[in-house]
């Protein structure tokens, strides 16, 4: 169901009281014994609001324990970087956990010039850090470097997000976040206990270095993306860091690399006054969201055109990445990674290794898999999680991984790792790459994919559900789906694990030739999700999606 003030401006009346939500950062007290106030890592870390006693001072002081003991038990020596996004919770969060870190004598590096950190520069800070002499990437050994990112991503201006990279760069694994958790629910309940140093002190001690985050990341770029095509064809590429933690990285890059990018909204403001409200209502700083980017795309058409030939956006962690063309309006996410594997994968890394594939998350396009087929590349799909890609990345599995909800990394033009979690920088300067090169932008390519494999239609839907019901998708099987076809068409496949590794997917998928729907619990709410595809029609898609209702609601009996 879509809001009626979905697409519209922002009013008054949708903004944040900053005061009051940082304030309640400190003033309200989680309940351990209540499971909403309890310390809960997801897919991207512990998220919750200092208004609803999810994401107050007392979680952050527990995790940043918990985190201490966790990388001293499994030797990890060398500095933690950490960064923040523009939320309002997210300093004082990050204070705080520096205040706990330095307390447990941990090695803290954070940005040189005080501003925010994009989640993939924590990354990439990380596994430049863990570099080997030769080339090749340490795991073990003195001196490995982790990170914490204070994020809570794309979510409302209320929310907060607090997340932790281990040494491999990445989303941590579900035994590390669990071990983590667990560990802070016990702390919750005495989390004063806790030993911290005042911010004043720790911030000034030898514990604490400054780095030159947005330095390194932008002198790096030039081996991922080639800026030489990009320069010498004079692509206008106009970014939109919607207050995000890039508004400052984009003009080192067009300054360092001698490019034709402008920044189209450079402001930072907490309660995102200037977005237009998303799908359900809220503010919603989600890049590839068309509710969200309607204030931008109206802006472009109303003749802002005239400047960019492209324009691509982030949101506030820069982990996602959207892509907005003239004639077009916002990507769909599952258009621009097919245009993007098709790109990378046709010759344009010749020192990838050979035989890597592209990764997908189980509930992106199907459009991938033609793509994939059609030029020769093996196709990996894992789980929902960003984390699922960590291992292929660093051993050459995949090249590539995307997921739909607009988050992708790959490889360095020479073959080693770039980040091991989202980046939604490289997508849009990739994007001035592929135009650059082939002389039409991803939307046109797009379409002339569409002419090959067909169009598709795509849809994700919410259904409320119990707790109980929730805990049942973990036993689903493939017998407990007892029908045998979909919106008219034999059903081919009744997974409960992804067939690139195997791993649960901690709910199912059912495919037929041309459509396939997956559902899953949410980790944070009372719903489970519906992701459904269909080649055939829209009205094709909601009869998948009608009759994926029903078998899930069957087999969940």
């Amino acid at each position: 169901m879509v809001a009626k003030n979905a697409g519209m401006p922002a009013t008054p009346a949708d903004l944040i009281n900053v005061d009051e939500v940082v304030g309640k950062y400190y003033d309200c007290i989680p309940d351990p014994a209540n499971p909403e106030q309890r310390v809960s890592f997801g897919t991207s870390g512990h998220r919750g609001s200092s208004l609803k006693t999810s994401f107050n001072e007392a979680h952050i002081v527990a995790i940043s324990q918990a985190i201490a003991e966790y990388r001293k038990a499994a030797g990890v020596t060398g500095p933690l970087y950490i960064g923040r996004d523009t939320h309002a919770l997210s300093d004082p969060a990050q204070k705080t956990a520096i205040e706990v870190l330095v307390a447990n004598g941990v090695h803290v590096r954070i940005d040189s010039r005080d501003d925010v950190v994009p989640t993939p520069v924590i990354s990439q800070a990380i596994l430049t850090h863990n570099r080997a002499q030769d080339g090749t990437q340490r795991f073990t050994g003195e001196g490995l470097a982790d990170g914490i990112v204070v994020t809570p991503s794309h979510n409302p201006p209320t929310d907060g997000g607090f997340k932790y990279d281990p040494v491999t760069g990445g989303p941590a694994p579900a035994d590390v976040t669990e071990r983590i958790a667990n560990r802070a629910n016990e702390l919750l309940g005495d989390y004063r206990s806790v030993k911290r140093v005042p911010y004043e002190q720790a911030i000034v001690s030898d514990l604490v270095e400054r780095f030159d985050y947005r330095d390194h990341y932008v002198s790096d770029l030039g081996d991922v993306i080639d800026f030489d095509v990009i320069r010498s064809s004079g692509v206008r590429l106009g970014i939109d860091p919607l207050g995000g933690a890039s508004v400052n990285y984009w003009p080192l890059i067009n300054e360092q690399y001698d490019l034709n990018i402008g920044v189209i909204r450079p402001e930072v403001d907490p309660t995102w006054r200037f977005m237009t409200i998303d799908h359900d209502g809220k503010i919603r700083i989600d890049p590839s969201s068309p509710y969200a980017m309607k204030g931008l795309v109206d802006k472009l058409n109303a003749g802002a055109w005239d400047k960019y030939d492209l324009v691509g956006g982030t949101d506030p962690d820069a982990d996602r990445h959207g892509i907005v063309c003239p004639n077009w309006g916002v990507m769909n996410p599952n258009h621009y990674i097919a245009v993007c594997v098709e790109y990378l994968f046709s010759g344009n890394r010749p020192n990838w290794p050979k035989g890597a594939g592209i990764g997908k998350t189980l509930v992106s396009s199907s459009l991938i898999d033609r793509v994939a087929e059609s030029i020769g590349a093996k196709l990996v799909e894992v789980p929902v999680g960003f984390k699922w890609f960590v291992d292929p990345l660093f051993s050459g599995e995949v090249a590539f991984g995307g997921e739909e909800s607009s988050g992708m990394s790959f490889l360095r033009k020479d073959g080693r790792v770039w980040t091991t979690d989202k980046d939604g920088l490289i997508p849009d300067l990739l994007a001035a790459e592929i135009t650059a090169r082939t002389g039409k932008n991803p939307a046109q390519l797009h379409q002339a994919q569409v002419e090959r494999f067909g169009e598709s239609w795509y849809k994700r839907v919410d259904t409320p559900t119990t707790l109980k019901q929730k805990q049942k998708f973990a036993g689903l099987n493939g017998d407990d789906v007892t029908a045998t076809t979909l919106a008219g068409e034999d059903i081919t496949a009744k997974l409960t694990v992804a067939s690139g590794n195997n791993a649960p997917i901690g709910g199912l998928k059912v495919t037929t030739k041309d459509n396939w729907f997956a559902a899953r619990p949410s980790g944070t709410e009372n719903i489970y999700k519906v992701y459904a595809e269909s080649f055939e029609s829209p009205e094709a898609l909601d009869k998948i999606l009608e009759e994926a209702t029903v078998v899930v609601d069957k087999a969940l009996a």
